[in-house]
């Protein structure tokens, strides 16, 4: 059960916040040429010389793991080692950069003129940018930033270019290599290139691990990758992926370097590039392939604005700082380095904690436009007039009333809100809905989002049916294009949140009964949010703390009492969850009422999908957005995880899903309050 000491602790990745400048502003008055072909000497790791990528090369097909892995395949496999040599050559070429300068001063140049069209600035924290030049200096550094859109990597070299750091490395899929001409020009970028999935081999593995190593450990550059693994299709953060962290820490680990500087990268867009394709790819429209053709066909985008983007350069985290009391290093001592070991469970579990420490903290830097705050609002109110059947509009004062409201809360949380102070509430509102017009409409005062009307055609074009189905597809991708710019504020408010629906399905005000709620609730959502592992305690009180800090809630003798003032604010806490604990239990639902023996994972989306629209349509579901196939594929991760689902392996029913419906209704059960079952599952989880 949690302390009564109130949360108070801030991770110490988590300093002061610094202040902006737009990098766009020099661009707009000075020569893009000039700037593309100025003098740039960066400074390097201990001031070494660069090294060509041939060196690079030779160092990694020469090393000592990569001759012993080398040997293990020949034995395994009876081939000759020129053989194998030849594979891992093959390997490594399809893989390696060729960073070149002359190619970097081109997207210089290029990307200069399309960014000044598409946005209005790139602001970016000087003092982060100076911390990072000190890091680079003194040690390895792995940059991690967020990742939201294709131009993230494009506009972190931008940035460290214009800054004259040293350009990173940068691990891009291989998708990207089959663009013809693009690909070749990101090669001579920086990019290395690395396939989706390694499976079980061995020669792969080792030829990438050595070769991302043999960068970091002589500081030719900084190695730059995404520690969610690909982009975010919601602009929620996603479950960070251990396979480069593990590679890019086994080098302190193994003492071959003092210390990594991991630096958490922050970057907010005002409007996303991507919005509409990412809403139709989680309603299963496919993802178009990489290609040439495809970029040259999105030159409209050339002519939209999209706003302002932040890039904020956290607080350089010594890796050695994280392994101070957690890792015993002397287990690296027993083996030779260059054998590789398979990591202990507290290496695993180190590493772990240490990722979602550096997305809490990729989270907290990220900045809020008012934009996130209104389309939070705007999907609230959709959601409660579909309910009452009322039209779904509202007044745009009182949706300006309701923003200052919710700008004041989020300050008060800790958001790192960027809000126009110089003008007032009325325009920082009407110029951001201005900028969203695809996703909002403003007719005679009144603010609704922008859905076509069935059957609607514009003038001059034929008349044309069409169905709910497809109608309601429509509506669903404003829907979840709204909704990816509401995920943008969760990490602020995810924790009360989590505590204002515990007092809701609670069966009583009791403290210990609300956190086992809690507890429950946030062991559901782990696959959903960033919550970090043993966490629970410590997010309880912060939850406590934050909603007894703002008058919401008082605590008197163990008991739970929320405030006159504090039912607005736990209402608008539990409406933002409510798609989620009801996309959760619609799975459930479907898992124990639809025909699902035999279904297997691939099965799931489509089927579930088919269930969900089908129930939209006859009115007994509320939330369109429970259409995100990401939603889904957490839900039926949570259930794995939680043994109500199990997959099953080997033989013909290879990943069919095997569904405990006891279980599953249980947590339907309690998901949708019905508190009898509570203890129950809370004690089986």
């Amino acid at each position: 059960m949690a302390s009564e000491a109130v949360y108070t602790h801030r991770d110490p990745m988590l300093k002061k916040r610094d202040d902006f400048e737009d990098i766009l502003e020099e661009r707009r008055n000075s020569s893009d040429l000039r700037y593309a072909l100025r003098c740039y000497i960066p400074v390097l790791y201990k001031e070494l010389t660069p090294c060509k990528a041939s060196e690079l090369k030779s160092m990694v097909l020469q090393s000592d793991q990569l001759r012993y892995v080398i040997n293990q395949v020949c034995k395994e496999t009876g081939m000759a080692a020129d053989e194998v040599q030849a594979e891992a050559a093959a390997i490594l070429e399809e893989m390696a950069h060729r960073l070149q300068l002359s190619t970097i001063r081109f997207f210089a140049f290029t990307l200069s003129k399309v960014f000044k069209t598409l946005f209005r600035s790139i602001c970016v924290n000087e003092e982060g940018i100076q911390r990072l030049q000190q890091a680079i200096h003194e040690h390895p550094v792995v940059l991690l930033p967020s990742h939201r859109s294709y131009m993230d990597f494009l506009l972190m070299s931008y940035i460290l270019y214009t800054y004259d750091l040293a350009l990173p490395v940068i691990a891009a899929g291989m998708d990207f290599m089959a663009m013809k001409f693009v690909g070749e020009m990101l090669r001579m970028s920086g990019a290395f290139f690395i396939r989706r999935s390694f499976g079980g081999d061995k020669l792969y593995w080792a030829v990438f691990s050595e070769y991302v190593k043999t960068m970091l450990k002589n500081g030719f550059a900084p190695v730059e990758f995404f520690l969610e693994g690909t982009r975010s299709r919601t602009c929620k953060s996603l479950t960070p992926k251990l396979g480069l962290l593990n590679i890019v820490m086994d080098p302190f680990l193994k003492g071959e370097v003092f210390d990594v500087s991991l630096v958490p990268v922050s970057i907010s867009y005002e409007r996303i590039l991507e919005e509409a394709l990412y809403a139709r790819e989680l309603l299963g429209v496919p993802k178009p392939k990489e290609s040439t053709s495809g970029l040259f066909k999105a030159r409209k985008v050339l002519s939209e604005d999209y706003g302002s983007i932040h890039v904020y350069f956290g607080q350089p985290v010594s890796v050695r700082s994280l392994a101070q009391n957690r890792v015993d290093r002397c287990q690296f001592n027993l083996i030779p380095r260059h054998i590789p070991r398979k990591p202990g469970e507290d290496i695993h579990s180190f590493v772990n904690d240490s990722a979602y420490r550096l997305v809490r903290a990729q989270e907290e830097n990220m900045v809020l436009k008012p934009w996130v705050l209104l389309a939070s609002l705007l999907l609230q109110n959709h959601h409660q007039m579909q309910v009452a059947e009322q039209k779904q509009e509202m007044a745009l004062d009182e949706l300006t009333e309701q923003a200052v409201w919710l700008r004041d809360l989020s300050r008060q949380y800790g958001a790192f809100l960027h809000w126009p102070d110089h003008v007032s509430p009325s325009e920082a509102v009407s110029s951001s809905l201005s900028l969203h017009r695809g996703l909002v409409r403003i007719s005679e005062g009144r603010v609704q989002l922008a859905f076509e009307q069935g059957g609607q055609t514009r003038p001059g074009e034929p008349c044309s049916t069409v169905t709910p189905e497809e109608e309601l597809l429509n509506q669903a991708v404003i829907i979840l294009s709204c909704a990816s710019y509401r995920n943008q504020a969760l990490h602020i408010f995810l924790r009360p949140a989590l505590l204002a629906s515990a007092i809701h399905t609670a069966s009583s005000s009791n403290k210990q009964e609300v956190y086992n709620s809690f507890s429950f609730l946030r062991n559901m959502f782990s696959n959903e949010f960033i919550l970090c592992p043993g966490a629970t305690v410590q997010d309880f009180e912060e939850a406590c703390y934050l909603l007894v800090k703002t008058g919401a809630l008082q605590i008197n003798q163990q008991e739970f009492v929320v405030t006159e003032r504090g039912h607005r604010t736990l209402g608008f806490l539990t409406r933002m969850l409510d798609p989620f604990l009801q996309g959760y239990q619609v799975v459930c639902r479907f898992l124990c009422e639809d025909a699902t023996e035999g279904l297997t994972e691939k099965q799931f989306v489509p089927a579930v999908r088919k269930f969900i629209i089908r129930h939209i349509l006859t009115g007994r579901l509320r939330y369109t957005e429970v259409l995100s196939s990401d939603l889904q594929k957490n839900s039926l991760a949570a259930l794995l995880r939680l043994g109500a689902v199990q997959k099953l392996k080997g033989g013909e029913e290879q990943g069919t899903l095997k569904v405990n419906k006891v279980m599953v209704n249980s947590l339907e059960d309690t998901l949708g309050g019905k508190l009898p079952t509570q203890k129950a599952v809370v004690a089986r989880l």
